[in-house]
């Protein structure tokens, strides 16, 4: 039986594995993951430290899936930056929910450190 992954609640301690068919959101969860990993976002469930991404490693299996996440990742990282910026009024809902979790305070931390 397979379970929904839910990016905000998965621990970002160890490695995860990620598997689903194609079009079921693997893209969009992983990169999301990387911007808490990044942030330190989750509690007690964060990594003991942010991270910066020549310390984080997602593998994937041919050349044009390696460039397609890492163009995502690049992508989820600059937006989620424009939304602890509060840039642009168009944010997605996660990132949203994301910023939510830091007090207005420290938005400009997190914008800086993406």
């Amino acid at each position: 039986m397979s379970t929904a992954l839910q990016p905000f609640s998965l621990p970002l301690r160890g490695s995860s594995l990620i598997e689903a068919s194609a079009g079921t959101g693997k893209t969009y969860t992983i990169a999301l993951l990387y911007v808490r990993l990044i942030l330190q976002h989750g509690k007690e469930q964060a990594f003991h430290r942010a991270l910066t991404p020549d310390e984080i490693l997602v593998v994937t299996f041919t050349d044009a899936a390696t460039q397609e996440l890492r163009d995502r990742i690049r992508a989820r990282l600059s937006a989620a930056a424009r939304c602890f910026l509060n840039d642009s009024p168009d944010h997605d809902t996660s990132l949203l929910a994301l910023r939510e979790d830091y007090p207005e305070s420290d938005w400009l931390r997190c914008a800086q450190q993406l």
